[in-house]
Order: C-alpha cells, then sequence, then structure tokens
C-alpha cells in the first residue's frame, strides 16, 4: 500500500502536475514520521504542497453524533 502511495505521488511530481492532499495527520508527524518507511512519501509530499491547517469541529463527528440521537429516539432509548 505505502509503495503504490509513494508511486502515485512520485509519478506527479516527475510529470510537474499539482498535487492537493487533505489529511488529519499532524503537521509535526509529517515533519519528523517515526517510521522511516512513510519519511520518503512525507518528504515528496512536503517538497510539492503547501501544509494549510484547517482547525474547527469535525463535520463527521456531528454528523454521528446527530445520527446517534435519531437512533437513540428511533429506539426509544
Amino acid at each position: 500500500m505505502l509503495e503504490q502511495v509513494y508511486n502515485i505521488i512520485d509519478a506527479r511530481y516527475r510529470s510537474g502536475l499539482p498535487l492537493i492532499v487533505t489529511t488529519n495527520i499532524d503537521i509535526e508527524l509529517i515533519k519528523n514520521p517515526p517510521d522511516i518507511r512513510y519519511a520518503r512519501i512525507y518528504d515528496r509530499v512536503l517538497e510539492m504542497c503547501h501544509p494549510v491547517k484547517v482547525d474547527g469541529n469535525s463535520r463527521r463527528r456531528e454528523g454521528l453524533k446527530k445520527q446517534f440521537a435519531e437512533r437513540q429516539e428511533l429506539l426509544g432509548l
């Protein structure tokens, strides 16, 4: 799996095509990966992309809370 990810990123890099990456991985972990297998992927991503941090509540988590409440009501819990 890691090799496939690297191959995609590397192909974009070598062809000069743009790359947009979204992740919930902290920038410090990207800059200092504990596993060397991730280092070459993260290095290439940092070389190609400018990090932009977006803070805020998770829309998925908010949606899950709403769905959970609806299911509880439906089940009479």
